[in-house]
């Protein structure tokens, strides 16, 4: 990461009308700011509206609990070695109720080995799908057994909204908050 990001901040003079009503909904929403993806994702405002609404979905609302989303997200960011998505997820998970040996297992890339086993599940569906792009029948079968079929979707859907937002700050290069040290290493 550089400390000059491709896609800084807009000013305010800067924003046309539907730029600042965007920016107005997601302040006033559950993530109270504009910080990290959605300072690029505003050179599109339209598309940063209808993501933006994706996430609040599936941050807040899915069929997940919050320690399982996080955990999710977590291993997308990793997945992505997006340390701005682990500076921000990272604190939420641990206190969602991911264990700490969890997340420092996530953080050098291997399998956690001791989890609850709906968080094996997810490990084990999100790792398959990354590596293979699809998932066999008996990880398939897995997860519908342990979150049912909307779960399947709405974790497909976390994976990729979180991919797709560790892919524009990767481009964007976005900067972590001042003070904030990586706490992801690339991967090979």
């Amino acid at each position: 990461m550089t400390k000059m990001p491709r896609m800084p901040p807009l000013a305010e003079s800067q924003m046309s009308d539907l730029q600042k009503k965007v920016v107005a909904d997601i302040v006033a929403g559950p993530r109270g700011a504009l910080v990290g993806p959605f300072i690029p994702l505003m050179r599109s405002p339209e598309f940063m509206n209808r993501l933006q609404k994706t996430g609040e979905y599936l941050r807040y609302q899915s069929a997940f609990e919050p320690r399982l989303s996080e955990f999710a997200i977590l291993v997308t960011a990793r997945l992505w070695s997006q340390n701005f998505e682990w500076h921000a997820h990272r604190g939420i998970a641990e206190k969602a109720g991911v264990k700490v040996s969890t997340i420092e297992a996530i953080a050098e890339a291997r399998r956690p080995t001791e989890m609850p086993a709906d968080e094996a599940v997810v490990w084990d569906f999100l790792d398959e799908l990354s590596r293979t792009r699809s998932v066999s029948e008996p990880t398939y079968q897995r997860t519908v057994t342990a979150f049912g079929e909307r779960g399947v979707i709405d974790l497909c859907g976390i994976h990729g909204y979180y991919s797709l937002l560790a892919i524009v700050l990767n481009v964007s290069q976005a900067p972590l908050p001042d003070g904030a040290k990586p706490g992801l290493k690339p991967l090979p």
